[in-house]
């Protein structure tokens, strides 16, 4: 069963459609379980009615006719029950009603069991049989697995529009599709699909303007894959068994025949570009060797999908990605690095959408510095599809528009322009301190990372950078940028800001910030190698940046440095010492190097409970809330699954806050927060009431809570904290903090869209 199981689960994630993986399902079901009926009733959310969206058995002019309410029939029960149904004599049970129109009268044994996505029934999935028998624990468990795994998508076409919510082309209509939010704002623009290399389920179908290219290109690649397999045979020719040398003998003949290479350049030869053919015939292929029954043949699917990657490779490597950028791109890919980020001329970027990610993650983290709109962990949706179409991404209520509607254009134009009306409106705070009503002084620094966030944080009036990621330059390289180009950076971050304090945090990598030239293939990197970990572990890199910002620094007297991801003492010693040594080598080298203050991230838990030893060893404190939030609630903030568990007004992350600021008090250092929370404005109001007077964000984020600095005094914030620290829930904190800004009227700042 578990073999026959996979083979459906593929074919149905290769379906061009809800509808057609519906076909699939209730068909394949019923060869499985050898019953007479498979049927899908689907639930039509806005109707509040039960569907029936697919059968094999029942007659098919009923499909879409016939509906339920949820308390109506065995559906409707096993909807209500949210558990399987199993009856040998369906028509004598006090639920059973049926349908004339579907001829299901003369079906007796009946067996239900709910599609469950994240705790909400979607549907049901149903099979049916003419003579009277109980359905055994085998069936029952096969049809509640195979509900299980088509949860996800049936949930993703829900999501797209409802019942009827996939085209033929399988991509959604104008009610939209529900996301996470990423970066706040709102883009009208068209999709430019990004893909990380050899991954053929990302690779965009794309027209091409010269198909004689698009086959030359293709015809060169499998030639050079043929060569290189022919090479890689011979090399192992006598080291390895003679059975396992068949396999380049499978890999030759399927380059040398005319199926797999034909039926590309068919493709190819109607319109597509190179890619996306081969993308194509490799999806067919590995669909029909998944089907076979003969296991020898079904593990050949796997053989077709490396030729694929082998294929792919050559393209990328040949031709590259020579698109033009045009305006208004909307930048969509299933995982957004930020190398992919950055190439795109941030003059035509206007939005971003991830398939994967959370709205902390670094993507999103680095949609908000760059006051881009994203949004982030939009599911199982064919991006390759997607390519040049129309979008509309709403940042603030986490909300993607495909092909959007006359209507939808218009209203959205209209909140566009409410944004612009808003931002010219904060414009004029900056250069008015941020002071609340009733005389509290508040700190506003920048989070910066990329050259362009340097003119974007000086023109909204920062009081200098909070928070200066320094793995940007590594990101975007491939290799580790030398000390001279380090300090050339870095001085580039002083001296914009100078005498203004600039904290240049010491490289983060790790996590969801891989290295391209240096990868770290781990079960968990967030609890891995990453951050101080990684560095300490490599002296040589760590040096060479310690003594790049020392030398940046010569003459301008505003550094600070900060060492990231800090869990014991151990690591913010040998940080120590290794700066001590970096300060001691340049003076010896006769450079007038002076040693800058030294602060480390609290982001860990552990550090909590350190925090007197550690405030004993350095100038200041920073808070990451981004981690430390994740790390209390383990919570990966990456992972749209446990997305919504994830929120920096958990009452467990306020409490620990507060906890963590009166003992930094206490000792007299200085303490601020550079997380997500502090750009905020419900967030940075909790934050400057529980003693917190330094606040870092994005550039985007600094009028913003200016204005709700300037707009509700020290006491009401105190007065908040004072009954958000008695709630339970997250739910209830962010309640009361969202009607505090209605009625202080900074409902604006924090718009949830449409």
């Amino acid at each position: 069963m578990l073999d026959t199981l996979h083979r459906i689960v593929q074919e149905v994630n290769a379906a061009r459609g809800l509808k057609h993986a519906l076909g699939i399902i209730v068909r394949r079901v019923a060869e499985a379980m050898n019953v007479d009926v498979c049927s899908v009733y689907l639930l039509d959310q806005e109707a509040g009615e039960y569907v029936l969206m697919a059968t094999l058995g029942l007659n098919p002019d009923a499909v879409g006719k016939v509906r339920l309410q949820p308390h109506e029939g065995l559906v409707g029960l096993v909807g209500e029950r949210a558990e399987p149904i199993n009856l040998d004599n369906a028509d004598q049970h006090p639920r059973f009603r049926y349908f004339p129109e579907t001829g299901e009268e003369r079906f007796h044994a009946f067996l239900g069991v709910p599609i469950i996505h994240f705790r909400q029934v979607l549907g049901v999935l149903v099979v049916q049989q003419q003579a009277a028998r109980q359905f055994d624990d085998d069936e029952v468990a096969f049809l509640m697995t195979m509900a299980a795994q088509l949860s996800g998508a049936i949930a993703h076409s829900e999501l797209s529009g409802g019942i009827d919510g996939l085209r033929d082309d399988g991509l959604p209509h104008n009610s939209g599709l529900q996301a996470i939010p990423g970066a706040p704002g709102v883009a009208i623009g068209r999709a430019l699909v990004v893909y990380a290399s050899a991954d053929l389920n990302a690779v965009p179908d794309r027209r091409s303007d010269d198909p004689e290219q698009e086959e030359a290109a293709f015809l060169a690649a499998v030639q050079a894959v043929r060569e290189e397999v022919r090479r890689l045979a011979d090399s192992l020719a006598g080291a390895i068994p003679a059975e396992e040398q068949l396999l380049f003998d499978t890999y030759l003949r399927l380059l040398d025949g005319s199926s797999l290479v034909g039926e590309t350049l068919n493709l190819i030869r109607q319109g597509n570009w190179a890619p996306g053919a081969l993308r194509q015939t490799i999806d067919k292929y590995i669909r029909a060797f998944t089907e076979m029954e003969d296991p020898y043949l079904s593990e050949r699917a796997s053989d077709i999908r490396d030729i694929g990657r082998r294929l792919l490779m050559r393209l990328q490597k040949d031709s590259g990605d020579q698109r033009e950028i045009p305006p208004n791109t909307i930048l969509v890919g299933y995982e957004i690095s930020a190398s992919q980020l950055v190439e795109i001329p941030r003059d035509r970027l206007v939005g971003i959408m991830s398939v994967r990610g959370s709205g902390n993650s670094h993507v999103a983290i680095l949609a908000r510095a760059m006051g881009v709109p994203a949004v982030m962990g939009v599911g199982k949706l064919p991006i390759g599809r997607l390519e040049g179409k129309q979008l509309i991404v709403d940042g603030y209520a986490g909300r993607v528009y495909i092909q959007p509607s006359p209507t939808i254009r218009q209203e959205y134009r209209r909140l566009i322009r409410e944004e612009a009306a808003l931002t010219a409106e904060l414009r004029r705070l900056r250069d008015l301190p941020a002071v609340t009503p009733d005389g509290v002084r508040v700190r506003l620094y920048a989070n910066t990372g990329l050259v362009a966030d340097l003119n974007s944080s000086r023109e909204v009036g920062c009081d200098g950078v909070g928070l200066h990621r320094t793995e940007f330059p590594f990101m975007i390289r491939d290799r580790f940028p030398g000390e001279e180009e380090q300090a050339t950076i870095y001085r580039q971050v002083l001296q914009a800001f100078a005498p203004l304090p600039v904290v240049l945090r010491t490289l983060d990598i790790g996590g969801d910030k891989p290295l391209p030239y240096f990868p770290i293939t781990e079960e968990n990197p967030f609890l891995g190698w990453r951050g101080i970990r990684l560095t300490l572990d490599h002296p040589e890199i760590f040096l060479t940046q310690l003594r790049g910002m020392l030398r940046a620094d010569i003459g301008l007297g505003n550094l600070r440095v900060m060492f990231p991801m800090i869990s014991n003492l151990d690591e913010v010693e040998q940080a120590m010492a290794l700066l001590q040594r970096a300060r001691d080598e340049l003076q010896d080298e006769g450079m007038p190097v002076t040693m800058p203050p030294v602060g480390v991230m609290i982001e860990v838990p552990a550090a909590l409970f350190q925090l007197e030893d550690l405030l004993r060893r350095v100038d200041f404190v920073s808070v990451g809330t981004n981690d430390l939030t994740q790390y209390l609630l383990a919570v990966d903030r990456n992972n749209p699954r446990v997305g919504k568990l994830y929120d920096d007004l958990h009452p467990a992350v306020l409490r620990a806050l507060a906890m963590l600021i009166r003992t930094v008090q206490g000792q007299g250092k200085p303490i601020s927060v550079c997380g997500s929370m502090a750009g905020d404005p419900a967030g940075a109001l909790l934050l400057i009431a529980l003693g917190v007077n330094d606040l870092s964000m994005s550039a985007a984020s600094i009028l913003r809570v200016k204005r709700v600095v300037r707009s509700v005094p020290y006491r009401q914030m105190q007065e908040l904290l004072a009954q958000a620290l008695t709630m339970q829930t997250p739910a209830q904190v962010r309640a009361l903090m969202n009607a505090a800004l209605e009625e202080a009227g900074l409902g604006s700042l924090v718009r949830a869209g449409l």
